[in-house]
């Protein structure tokens, strides 16, 4: 193991087998997922039907998530017993089933209510009936059959969320008629159709209506057509080639958010379904989509499996815990239960491809070339890369609308995600370091109470220029142009306030390791360098002060220990502009000579900006300009 990865994770996943796998064939994969479940076995209930490996809660109650953890398990267990050569733990899990689905035994999963967790957990069901009728069909006993399609029934008596959870119905009443069982044809078809209403175009969905496009785009609604792709295409051909060609058309887009070394842009929601960050691919090369080789889908499954491997995410037993990069569950969900996690198992579906298959035969493919700049508006990105490093940041305008999901500021409305700084969350609402704001415009009132934007009034992008218009306060409005690029990227604010204000932009979150941080601050300039990168942000206009921000611990997804370089101003009531150069930019062990305070431009022309005393313009990458006055 190199340096730079022992210094990162200096108690994490290397003190696991997992963590030495190659992962390069499928003998390697399907070890792989050996490797990741057998921790979890003394941790069955005694009928088996249970898996309790914490006592951290949820938002439902300890027996629906002991119920999640064990359903989660099969969507990778699933698979793998399709694909041949893999039994282990079935045989636990068909015993589980079977007492789960008695009303008459203590460990009965129990009558559903509306939009119950439960739900969720049924469509692995639905799956394994598709998949392995053989293998969890046959075995039963005739009142045991009667049993599991009982409760699984259930699911065609009770509303599901008006979102991706439509599929969980879907998926059961699939695997009913592919088992040969009675299946409800017409609550299939009506969320098919409703389904589609979230689509928006260029392969995209939002997450049910007016929803924001996150990772439940390719690891859930994309995931759950191409499986209906697959299983249906039969009985449905014309629904399934349009999934096909929707998926087609995602992936082209999607393939920006990875980087070169495995690692994606994390993003929005249900972060802690880690490695499901690759599962589109895996539904991709399962269903037999062609956006890209056979090979080069497999070099995003298995980088992005290997990167994961590496992170600190196991705890010394080998079990899954929540968070990202390391446990943390100042970053969960509201709906995030210990077992949570082992959603990441979707990933494994290509462990039902047979060792024939093209994807196991064809070599790992490299990313292919990609463009520097990927605009992707229905989900109001525009995605940077700096071939150079291979880091990807997607830049972001926000959205009109927001949820009441946990974090939703810090998960969906930052101006710029990154695959090698990630973002933060708050820990507190008190200052600049329990609101760890890296990649915002935090505003406070000067009580140390801050605000950052929660939803865009009115957004656009052109090119590689994102604009945002958002209310912190009924009477403060602040616009927002962002001119994407790496390592550079410029931001542009005009505040109209009726109040006095402190205004912090923070630039990207980097880590802290052993060695320590090289912070240099010089004026309306800051820097930190460290093991991992660089941080850094300079004032163009109107920025009285520039430091560096030690954030709380454990607010970052990918390091628990983070420096938020800062520039800071007091707002008087009027209008007034801001502008900043925000420089984020990974590196190797050696940062002696890495910060970027006393370099020169910050590469102002290259990103077409140019700034006189009343005016900002802005070339665009298709040769149009945008001049915008400063009143």
């Amino acid at each position: 193991m190199d340096q730079h990865k022992i210094q990162r994770h200096p108690l994490g996943t290397m003190y696991h087998p997992v963590a030495f796998n190659p992962l390069r064939s499928r003998k390697d994969v399907q070890v792989a997922l050996g490797e990741l479940l057998l921790p979890l076995q003394p941790y069955y209930s005694k009928g088996r039907a249970r898996l309790s490996i914490g006592q951290a809660s949820a938002a439902y109650s300890a027996d629906i998530a002991e119920m999640e953890g064990f359903s989660r398990v099969l969507w990778g267990l699933v698979p793998a017993v399709a694909g041949g050569e893999f039994e282990q733990q079935w045989e636990l899990c068909l015993d589980g089933i079977r007492a789960g689905t008695d009303p008459d035994h203590e460990e009965y999963w129990g009558a559903v209510s509306d939009y119950d967790q439960r739900l969720v957990e049924m469509a692995v069901f639905g799956l394994a009936l598709a998949l392995v009728p053989d293998r969890i069909w046959g075995p039963l006993s005739k009142q045991e059959r009667s049993n599991l399609y009982a409760w699984l029934n259930q699911i065609n008596q009770h509303p599901c969320y008006d979102c991706n959870w439509l599929f969980f119905q879907v998926l059961v009443n699939v695997g009913f008629h592919q088992a040969g069982l009675p299946y409800d044809a017409e609550q299939m078809e009506r969320n098919l159709e409703r389904i589609d209403d979230f689509y928006l175009a260029d392969g995209w969905y939002s997450d049910g209506p007016g929803g924001h496009c996150d990772y439940y785009g390719p690891f859930g609604i994309h995931y759950y057509s191409l499986l209906y792709a697959k299983l249906m295409g039969d009985e449905d051909p014309i629904r399934a080639e349009r999934y096909m060609l929707r998926s087609a058309a995602f992936a082209k887009d999607f393939i920006h958010w990875h980087a070169p070394d495995g690692a994606a842009i994390p993003y929005g929601r249900s972060l802690t379904y880690r490695f499901a960050q690759s599962a589109f691919w895996s539904a991709a090369a399962f269903a037999g989509l062609d956006a890209y080789s056979p090979g080069i889908m497999k070099g995003l499954v298995l980088r992005n499996l290997r990167w994961w491997l590496q992170q600190p995410m196991l705890d010394r037993e080998g079990i899954l815990t929540v968070g990202y990069a390391y446990p943390n569950q100042i970053m969960s969900e509201n709906y995030n239960s210990p077992g949570s996690s082992y959603w990441a198992l979707k990933t494994f579906l290509i462990l039902a491809l047979p060792e024939e298959h093209p994807f196991w035969m064809q070599p790992e493919g490299e990313l292919p070339a990609l463009e520097r700049i990927s605009v992707q508006k229905p989900a109001h990105l525009v995605v940077c890369r700096q071939l150079e490093t291979g880091h990807a940041a997607a830049f972001n305008t926000g959205h009109p609308t927001t949820n009441e999901h946990t974090h939703t500021s810090a998960k969906y409305e930052k101006f710029v995600y990154s695959s090698a700084f990630a973002f933060s969350v708050p820990r507190a609402e008190w200052g600049l370091a329990q609101g760890a704001y890296d990649s915002m415009l935090a505003l406070s009132e000067g009580d140390q109470l801050f605000r950052a934007k929660r939803r865009a009034e009115e957004s656009w992008i052109q090119d590689h220029v994102l604009y945002a218009r958002w209310r912190p306060w009924a009477d403060v409005e602040v616009s927002t142009w962002i001119v994407a690029g790496l390592p550079w990227h410029i931001r542009i604010h005009r505040l109209r306030t009726a109040r006095v204000l402190d205004a912090a932009e923070g630039g990207f979150a980097v880590g802290i390791g052993d060695d320590g941080c090289k912070v240099t601050t010089n004026g309306t300039e800051a820097s930190a360098a460290t093991v991992w990168g660089t941080s850094a942000v300079r004032s163009l206009l109107g920025y009285d002060d520039a430091e560096v921000i030690h954030a709380q611990a454990n607010t970052n997804l990918l390091h628990p220990r983070t420096v938020i370089p800062t520039l800071r101003v007091k707002l008087a009531p009027g209008t007034h502009w801001i502008i900043s150069a925000v420089y984020g930019e990974p590196a190797g062990c050696d940062f002696e000579d890495s910060s970027v305070v006393g370099y020169g431009s910050p590469a102002l022309d290259e990103l077409g900006v140019s700034i006189d005393e009343n005016k900002v313009e802005i070339l665009t990458v298709s040769g149009k300009t945008m001049e915008l006055i400063m009143e």
